[in-house]
């Protein structure tokens, strides 16, 4: 079970990073561009990586158990992909 748990941290780990650069982007284009669907699109990505960021955080540190994390980390998905299909929804 440490092997998985290793695991598990290591994959958070990257979906913060790559999650936290389509966040950035997309916040950056939104200031070049002033488009709010880029704004939206950004939030929607940040949604998603905070929701993998607070599950590993819960899960290593505050003994939340994997199925609640899993849970947990599906509801910030949903919300965040439903907040990213809001921003393709404004693009006009």
């Amino acid at each position: 079970m440490n092997g998985v748990i290793t695991a598990i941290a290591v994959v958070k780990f990257v979906i913060l990073l790559l999650g936290g650069g389509i966040t950035y982007i997309a916040f950056k284009a939104y200031q070049r561009t002033g488009e709010d669907s880029l704004r939206v699109l950004g939030i929607g990505f940040g949604v998603i990586t905070l929701g993998a960021l607070l599950t590993g955080v819960a899960n290593q540190f505050f003994s939340v158990s994997l199925a609640r994390g899993v849970l947990i980390n599906s509801v910030f998905v949903a919300l965040g992909l439903a907040v990213i299909m809001y921003s393709l929804r404004i693009q006009r």
